[in-house]
């Protein structure tokens, strides 16, 4: 919901560290993979109930997210970059609910809702933007992408919140898990209601 406002402050910051980092020769896909290995250590942290080191480690992928992109766009963007970017993404955001659930196992229900919810905005954002790519259909709103990103109430920024809430209130993971998840859901139905009216 707020991905592209925050995109505007964001960056130019971004910017300026991605051409740091061509210049030193580093690629984009290296940033998507080292800020994957990083985000997936959250999950033993958080089965061990390390909330501050999990913590960390969200934020980190979360920042090589950005940086990621922006390299991108100042060498040569691929479409392999931009399909393992998405990957690796919904892989973390499970894998962070996944690490939460090993640690806090009577709370596995709401995790298992969160994680279905997920499901839905997934596969709603992936189904659009294949068939957005097959009409010819392009938005910069968020920035240049190697795919099309229909928006929603809950976007990248959302989730990350979401993520830190659960490091930060892990006493509050039912209820988080619980509200995100049905914002999800109504992200997942906006989007149906999208593509009804746009790709009949």
């Amino acid at each position: 919901m707020l991905d592209a406002r925050l995109r505007q402050l964001i960056d130019p910051a971004l910017n300026r560290a991605a051409t740091r980092l061509a210049r030193a020769g580093i690629t984009a896909n290296q940033v998507t993979i080292t800020g994957f290995v990083i985000g997936m250590l959250a999950i033993p942290l958080l089965a061990v109930e390390d909330y501050a080191a999990a913590l960390l480690c969200i934020l980190l992928n979360r920042l090589t997210d950005g940086l990621d992109g922006a390299l991108a766009r100042k060498t040569e963007p691929t479409d392999f970059g931009g399909f393992l970017d998405i990957t690796l993404d919904f892989i973390f955001y499970s894998g962070v609910v996944f690490g939460f659930c090993l640690g806090n196992p009577a709370e596995a229900i709401y995790g298992a809702f969160l994680i279905f919810a997920f499901i839905g905005t997934g596969s709603s954002f992936l189904a659009y933007s294949a068939l957005a790519a097959k009409r010819g259909i392009t938005t910069e709103i968020r920035g240049l992408k190697s795919i099309y990103y229909l928006g929603g109430l809950t976007e990248g920024f959302e989730t990350l919140l979401t993520l830190c809430l659960i490091c930060l209130l892990p006493e509050y993971f039912a209820i988080i898990a619980t509200v995100f998840g049905s914002m999800c859901w109504v992200t997942t139905a906006t989007r149906i209601w999208v593509a009804a009216n746009t790709l009949r």
